[in-house]
């Protein structure tokens, strides 16, 4: 169970990390040029995965990591980009809440994770709080921002958890560096065509692509992508529901933002989904022997 416990606080550095992200995009990186925003995104985190692991893709990975980089980084990072630009955080963040049924309804048909009544109910305490944290109810609905964020909601989630199906044959940090690397490269020609010329970044822009690009995408997806190699789908897609309480919980320490009463109960929601979706040791030792014989 010990191993369980570090895998799970492993894991809870991505969604912490991402939800430091937007406190950064908001505060520091240019508005627009969301193709190219993904793109300097991911290829820097990838190649800089690549130089620690120094492994190329063989065999069938080169098209699952192309796979794998449109759907976990690419097409992911472009419609988070558009999904920011039009609808409120409250709003996405509640939509990206729903990750977690659709990665345990993915996982059951893939890697044959049975969701678990724990992981079910934890996942609607955790929605419920996330919705208790950020809805207010006077969030304007932008369509195109809101099918944004189911789309990368859905494809997210699909990625996932084709990345816990097919990880058990390299090594964590290697298939995470080569997503990132094919992610970034196949974003670059269409951020060319529609955007024109890069986006001129000043110091401040820089440094916060670099925190972007390296903590919350290099150092919180291998973190990611270890978790989900050694936890079911339906436990770590609970830790994720940490990213809407850490951009909470920033806004309220760094924007001088009050927790009210509504946000500090949705905050204890949350914080119980996780702990309801805690490993059971037996299932994930099953969950592990089921995903390395697939």
């Amino acid at each position: 169970m010990e191993a369980n416990v570090r895998w799970t606080l492993v894991t809870a550095i991505a969604p912490v990390a991402w939800g430091t992200n937007y406190f950064v995009t908001h505060e520091y990186l240019p508005a627009g040029d969301p193709l190219y925003g993904a793109a300097i995104r991911a290829l820097p985190a990838g190649l800089l995965l690549l130089a620690v692991r120094r492994e190329l893709p063989h065999a069938s990975w080169w098209w699952r990591s192309a796979v794998l980089g449109l759907l976990n980084t690419g097409v992911f990072f472009a419609l988070v980009y558009v999904a920011a630009q039009l609808l409120p955080t409250s709003l996405a963040s509640t939509v990206m809440a729903a990750s977690p049924v659709v990665m345990m309804l993915i996982a059951w048909g893939l890697v044959a994770e049975r969701p678990q009544a724990r992981h079910l109910a934890g996942a609607g305490i955790g929605t419920g709080g996330v919705a208790l944290m950020l809805l207010t109810g006077e969030a304007s609905a932008a369509p195109l921002g809101v099918a944004a964020s189911v789309a990368a909601m859905l494809l997210s989630s699909l990625g996932y958890v084709l990345a816990k199906r097919w990880g058990g044959e390299v090594d964590v940090l290697a298939s995470t560096s080569w997503q990132l690397t094919a992610g970034g490269l196949l974003l670059l020609p269409f951020a060319v065509v529609v955007e024109g010329a890069p986006p001129r970044l000043d110091g401040p822009a820089l440094l916060g692509f670099g925190y972007v690009s390296v903590v919350a995408t290099a150092l919180a997806f291998a973190a990611w992508f270890a978790g989900l190699r050694h936890l079911p789908a339906g436990t770590v897609g609970l830790v994720g529901l940490l990213n809407p309480v850490t951009g909470v919980l920033l806004g309220t320490l760094a924007a001088d933002e009050v927790l009210t009463g509504r946000q500090l109960c949705g905050l204890v929601l949350v914080l119980a989904a996780v702990v309801l979706g805690r490993p059971v040791a037996a299932k994930v030792r099953a969950a592990r022997a089921m995903t390395q014989v697939r």
